[in-house]
């Protein structure tokens, strides 16, 4: 799925327990995480939640390194959030994680409005932690 689908798909939904739900949908659909990478490194700090990132820098080819990430939360709806997210990063060079604003597509749905104070902090921590593995893989393939 990409984020254009996601946005057309969000367009369809006018009522906020709709986008929930298939917020929610998409968190089902994300893929598993390993028990193993469960860990207090991947643990994303900042967050209401439980939630862990793992990532996996591809440097295969001569081409820059592509940042690939799982992703999974004890809550439902935050485990939607990270398949968002992981649909604007995840298989992306540093460069392009650095140019999107991940904060302005969820403000573009209208989660500012609808994500409590503590969900909002959650979502600002694990987009700092990708933007934070992007500048390092950058300044490693310097």
């Amino acid at each position: 799925m990409t984020i254009d689908e996601i946005r057309d798909n969000f367009a369809l939904l006018d009522e906020w327990d709709d986008r929930y739900r298939y917020v929610i949908e998409l968190g089902r659909m994300l893929a598993p995480m390993p028990e193993a990478e469960h860990s207090a490194t991947n643990k994303v700090n900042g967050c209401a939640s439980q939630v862990w990132l793992s990532k996996q820098i591809d440097r295969s080819g001569n081409r820059e390194p592509r940042l690939n990430y799982l992703g999974d939360s004890d809550a439902h709806i935050v485990r939607g959030l990270i398949a968002i997210l992981l649909t604007l990063y995840s298989g992306h060079t540093p460069r392009q994680i650095l140019a999107t604003d991940a904060i302005a597509v969820f403000d573009e749905f209208g989660f500012r409005e609808h994500l409590t104070p503590q969900r909002s902090n959650g979502l600002r921590s694990m987009v700092e932690r990708i933007r934070s593995d992007a500048r390092e893989a950058l300044a490693a393939a310097s």
